[in-house]
């Protein structure tokens, strides 16, 4: 890993975007669904669940926006597109489907915006990016799963829309941890920084407000 890690370096890769002075929180998917290994779930995405709950927590106390996303279909699948001919099972995931409803312990309170989604990206044909620039948010924090697939596309897209953007690491998760740690250290190196959850409170202790 250290010669991997010279190569980023000696190209530049790795830097540091920091946190500005307005923070906001996506979290992405955590659904009933990807609770539960026999649907999409498995990994380390239930305890990134639970660490989740106390990074709203977190937000909450500071006054920070929070933004939640769900994958929405049709009942006849009559607005899904490549992104479920490649993942079929995401079909299910319709409004009243009990896989597609925030999980209680992280659910939305009043205030706080619930994104319905048909692509990985949370910014991708949604509202979310100028609910973000309203509040004039500068930095994004990132939250769900999975890390390999609609984290790391909100994530990329976080940072084309220049916000300063930030992966939870503890509060991400994915079904394999492979793909999970690939895709985190890939991120680190070129589109966010990497926190966790105790860095973040300290960090944002020490200087970003809402």
């Amino acid at each position: 890993m250290t010669d991997e890690l010279d190569i980023y370096r000696r190209q530049g890769m790795g830097g540091s975007m920091g946190l500005g002075k307005a923070l906001a929180v996506v979290v992405v998917d955590f659904v009933r669904g990807f609770a539960d290994p026999e649907h999409f779930g498995g990994g380390n995405i239930g305890p990134a669940i639970s660490r989740t709950a106390e990074l709203l927590a977190l937000a909450r106390s500071r006054g920070w926006p929070v933004a939640h996303t769900r994958v929405v279909y049709a009942d006849d699948g009559s607005d899904a597109g490549a992104f479920a001919l490649k993942a079929t099972g995401l079909s299910k995931l319709t409004e009243t489907s009990p896989l597609s409803q925030i999980l209680p312990e992280v659910a939305p309170v009043p205030g706080e915006l619930v994104v319905r989604k048909r692509q990985a990206s949370a910014f991708f044909g949604t509202e979310l990016a100028g609910w973000l620039a309203f509040r004039r948010v500068d930095t994004l924090l990132v939250a769900g799963c999975t890390t390999s697939g609609c984290v790391r596309a909100t994530v990329v897209d976080s940072c084309s829309h220049n916000f300063r953007t930030v992966v939870v690491t503890d509060c991400v998760g994915d079904r394999a941890l492979a793909p999970h740690e690939a895709n985190l250290f890939d991120m680190g190196q070129k589109y966010a920084d990497l926190m966790s959850l105790e860095e973040l409170r300290t960090s944002s202790l020490a200087g970003a407000t809402s």
